[in-house]
Parts: C-alpha cells; sequence; structure tokens
C-alpha cells in the first residue's frame, strides 16, 4: 500500500499532465523515416458503426435541454444491456429512484464523482496500486487523500470511497469472483461505496471480466455498489462521450441530483446513439475481433524481441516490461519510431513496464511489428 497523504494534509494541486512529458520520446520516433508509431494514448481510430452514427443524425432535431436523468428508452436500453452482457439486474431503471443514469462518458465522472457524491472536506479515497491516474486526480479535486492498495485495507477509519478497475487501465489485469467480493463484503461492512470502472468489460481475451453487480459477486442487491460503462472503446465512439453509472440506487440518485444541478447533461442525439450501440451486440463484435487481431500480431513481435507481457488478460493494453526502468524501455521504443506510454503514469508499481495500446490502424500495427523485428 501506498499513499499521498501526508501528516493528515491533502495536496490539493493537480499534478502535471503526464503525457505531456512524452515529448521528448516523440521527437526522437519522428525521426523515423517510415513515421511515429503511436501506441501511448488508447484512443480509439477506426470508423464509428453506422449504428451509432445513423442514429445520432436521425435525432439532430434537438431543441429543447435534455435531462440529466436520461430518456426512458436510453435507460431501458442501458439495462437491457447490463443483463444481456454482463448478467446483471438492475432494480428499476425506470423507477423514482433510478438504478442507471447517462454520463458524459466516463473519464468525467470519474474525475467528479467523490464531489457529486458530497465526499469533499477529509478522507481517503482508495485506488488500485497501477491505476488510471484520473482516479486520484478526482480525490484531489474533492480535497481528498489517496491510498493505493489492491487489498481491503485493515484501517478503514478515514476511507470514503474505493475505486475498482477491472479489466485493468494500463495492465489489463481482471479481478477473481473472489477479490470482487471481498472488496463488497468490507466495503458493506465499513459504509464505504465500492465504484468499479468496468469501461473494457467487453474485451476480455483470456478472460470473461465480471460486473462488480453481478448477483455471484454482489448478492441478491447493489447496496453500496456502484459501476461505471463506457460506449468510447466497445463502440468505437469515443467522440460521443456516451457512458453509463448505474447500481445502488441511493448512491445513483445522490450523483444524479447533483448533475442536475450542474448541468451535465448528455446532448440529447448522444442519447440516441447510445441506444442504438446498447441494443445492438454486431458492432461490439466486430470491433472486439479487429483488437483481437492485432493484440496477437503486436504481442508475439514484443515477446519476440525478448520482452515480457503481464496480466494483459483484457482490455486494450499489453503490459510490457524488459526488467529495466520504464523510460529506459520508452527510449529503446522511441529509437525504433514507437511511442508508448510509461508506467509511472501509473502509479509507483508501474516504473518497470510501458503500456502499449492495440488502438492504432492495422498498417501502424504490422509497421510496429516490423520494426520490433529489426
Amino acid at each position: 500500500m501506498t499513499s499521498v497523504r501526508a501528516g493528515g494534509a491533502v495536496d490539493r494541486r493537480l499534478p502535471d499532465f503526464p503525457w505531456d512529458s512524452l515529448a521528448p520520446a516523440r521527437a526522437r520516433a519522428a525521426e523515423h523515416p517510415g513515421g511515429v508509431v503511436d501506441l501511448s494514448i488508447g484512443t480509439p481510430v477506426d470508423d464509428t458503426p453506422p449504428v451509432l452514427s445513423a442514429a445520432l443524425a436521425a435525432a439532430g432535431n434537438a431543441p429543447g435541454y435534455p435531462t440529466a436523468l436520461g430518456t426512458a428508452d436510453l435507460r431501458r436500453a442501458a439495462a437491457g444491456w447490463l443483463h444481456r452482457r454482463l448478467g446483471v439486474t438492475l432494480a428499476d431503471p425506470l423507477g423514482a429512484d433510478p438504478s442507471v443514469i447517462p454520463t458524459v462518458g466516463s473519464k468525467e465522472l470519474v474525475a467528479l464523482l467523490p464531489t457529486l457524491l458530497g465526499l469533499g472536506g477529509g478522507g481517503t479515497v482508495v485506488v488500485p496500486e497501477v491505476a488510471y491516474p484520473t482516479y486520484e486526480v478526482g480525490a484531489i479535486v474533492a480535497g481528498l487523500g489517496v491510498l493505493r492498495s489492491d487489498v481491503p485495507p485493515a484501517d478503514a477509519a478515514d476511507v470514503v470511497l474505493v475505486w475498482l478497475n477491472s479489466p485493468g487501465n494500463p495492465h489489463g489485469r481482471v479481478l477473481t469472483d473472489g477479490e470482487l467480493a471481498a472488496w463488497v463484503t468490507w466495503g458493506r461492512e465499513h459504509g464505504v461505496p465500492v465504484v468499479a470502472d468496468e469501461c473494457y468489460v467487453e474485451l476480455g481475451w483470456d478472460v470473461a471480466p465480471r460486473s462488480v453487480l453481478h448477483p455471484a459477486v454482489a448478492g441478491a442487491d447493489h447496496t453500496g455498489l456502484l459501476a461505471v460503462h463506457s460506449l468510447s472503446k466497445q463502440s468505437t465512439a469515443a467522440g460521443y462521450r456516451g457512458g453509463l453509472l448505474s447500481g445502488d440506487p441511493l448512491l445513483v440518485r445522490r450523483v444524479w441530483e447533483a448533475r442536475r444541478h450542474l448541468g451535465l447533461l448528455v446532448p440529447t442525439p448522444v442519447q440516441a446513439a447510445m441506444v442504438a450501440a446498447l441494443s445492438d451486440d454486431h458492432h461490439v463484435t466486430v470491433q472486439r475481433d479487429r483488437y483481437r487481431r492485432r493484440r496477437d500480431r503486436l504481442a508475439a513481435a514484443v515477446r519476440a524481441a525478448g520482452a515480457r507481457i503481464d496480466h494483459s488478460e483484457a482490455g486494450l493494453y499489453l503490459w510490457v516490461t524488459r526488467d529495466e526502468d520504464c523510460w529506459r524501455t520508452i527510449d529503446w521504443l522511441a529509437g525504433r519510431g514507437i511511442v508508448a506510454a510509461p508506467g509511472s503514469f501509473y502509479g509507483p508499481a508501474g516504473a518497470r513496464h510501458v503500456r502499449m495500446a492495440l488502438t492504432a490502424t492495422d498498417e501502424r500495427i504490422e509497421a510496429a511489428v516490423q520494426r520490433l523485428a529489426g
């Protein structure tokens, strides 16, 4: 476990934006005669499926304000997707206390959730040892401390929120049912909300990821639990900024009420596109197969070049190490015209790994494969 709290004080300054520090590596990679292969940021590059873009265009006449609650069609489609794809049954998605609402993507929600839940003013947010940086940013914005831990802490005195991430970013680790259930039990015993970021849940390779809301983990209800989902990766729609928050109706309502006051509204055409996306499984299968082919090619090349891949059983990244400081590996890759993300971006425990994204075109993935073989 590691903590960024010191002497009970919380440093409210936001960290430097980590990707700015990659500028020298990008400059070196750009000297390669074949141009840069950028595997540093997991932004989709394939076309958004027509099922989404057609629904977006059809709903383009939207003169009125959308609601923070989301349309009934959207909440119905979201509940259907959760049940059909993840085996999750929501309490009452159309009820007075909603069990699901739309969000402006998932990063906005991650960054604001402690604030939206009214948790500011002291306490600690638990995040994974190796974690997406925005969990820490959200704690800082709310004036909270951060504890990095992959197991429930013995001392829960000042813990106010727990973030889980499975499949994990950056390392693609998937938590077992037992690991998820241990967090659920701990959170309920101590009255601490447990929130699972599951935006890669449709992208399991070696294992099938489980939602924290699944009855095998959560039991008969979702008390104290929330799950975050996103269309950015599974539907190749990061530009649409469409996400979901679901779970305990009491917690969802607290977030919804705050979002109403703040005007955090998903545009009506985007809500229509989300309905179409959540009602169609075919486009998700097509995109997952595309990522699998890229993963197989890149993983084989990484191993043939003498590096090791840890975890990476799900998600859109390879968690790669050459058993050296991550910045040495970044320099080694830049010399081959490849840019990756240093593992230190994700916490001290990532300092000997780099994250290589699968979100590049087939041509750029093939270029990386050839350069790693050189």
